[in-house]
């Protein structure tokens, strides 16, 4: 096991083995998963995550797609039981900023704020973050408005008029969220319908303090010292309409974490990591896990698929 004491400052947690079999960058339920698999399969596993455990599935705020859990489950909730579990197998948890990577010698290394860490063996789980419109007031409204967390922000909106935008499973889950907070709200949709679940469609629809702006882009975000409006264009008669909201969550899909790799990974055109059947990426011993992969689906189940089987091909590479 992994010996991590606290520095004199209490704070800063440091870790005495600095040499372990696999290293785990992300503690998503990708990362989580494969600390649980490497855990049982007695590898000495360190978990590096760069902010809080749980990663975007923790700010969720009902999962109801996850088997086991008919009347649904927070994502904070899911990700601390996994997060125990792969700690009762041994897996040890780092939080800390990783700086570098190198990964095309037998030894892998990793450099972070803590120190530097060697493996054998490398699982990239780090994930994706809600991608930006880059918009006029995108950028400098950001946490003055401008949000892409519902489970984190709508506290502060409590009574207003906000906006979603996007109108696939992230934005309407979100929204069916919000309004349990805000007066209303105006979601806007690139495409001339919405993309999320059936499901979750019918019961955003049931809302009568909801109303949709289809076909329509989202071009401005507008306020002095907060958010006071958006500015949207009808894509068919490019008519542009001001509305007046004090919020606006942005769910336009994901950026992958992938900026540490770029040179050293073979990445596909969006930047996502390229695998095989087990996972492997472009290098011998590295593996890819989760949302950061090339996939066709980015759901909590599918990452904790890829988990178990990231730890199940580090097993195979290590013994062989």
């Amino acid at each position: 096991m992994i010996d991590i004491k606290f520095d004199a400052s209490g704070t800063e947690p440091a870790v005495s083995d600095t040499n372990v079999d696999v290293i785990v960058l992300g503690a998503g339920p990708a990362g989580l998963t494969a600390g649980i698999y490497a855990g049982r399969a007695l590898l000495k596993t360190l978990i590096i995550e760069e902010k809080a455990v749980g990663g975007e599935a923790a700010s969720t705020d009902r999962i109801e797609n996850y088997p086991g859990f008919p009347d649904g489950i927070s994502g904070y909730e899911l990700t601390e039981r996994m997060k125990a579990q792969a700690e009762k197998f041994g897996a040890q948890i780092l939080i800390s900023h990783t700086k570098s990577v190198a990964l095309t010698d037998e030894t892998k290394s990793v450099t972070t704020d803590s120190g530097v860490f060697t493996a054998k063996a490398v699982i990239i789980a780090t994930g994706s973050s809600p991608k930006q419109i880059n918009i006029p007031g995108e950028a400098e409204f950001k946490g003055k408005g401008v949000s892409y967390c519902a489970t984190c922000d709508a506290p502060f909106f409590a009574g207003q008029d906000i906006a979603v935008i996007g109108a696939g499973n992230s934005g309407i889950q979100e929204s069916i969220f919000l309004l349990n907070q805000v007066k209303s709200i105006k979601i806007v949709e690139f495409l001339p319908h919405m993309t999320a679940e059936k499901i979750l469609q019918e019961r955003i629809k049931k809302h009568n303090n909801v109303t949709f702006y289809l076909n329509s882009m989202l071009s401005a975000i507008n306020g002095t010292q907060t958010v006071s409006s958006i500015t949207i264009e009808q894509r068919e008669t490019h008519k542009k309409e001001d509305l007046a909201v004090s919020g606006v969550f942005i769910y336009v899909g994901l950026d992958p974490n992938t900026t540490l790799f770029s040179d050293s990974i073979q990445l596909d055109e969006n930047g996502f990591i390229i695998v095989d059947d087990y996972l492997t990426t472009s290098i011998p011993g590295v593996f890819a896990a989760g949302d950061v992969r090339k996939k066709i689906l980015r759901q909590v189940t599918t990452a904790i698929s890829d988990g178990a089987l990231a730890a199940f091909s580090v097993q195979h590479y290590i013994h062989k």
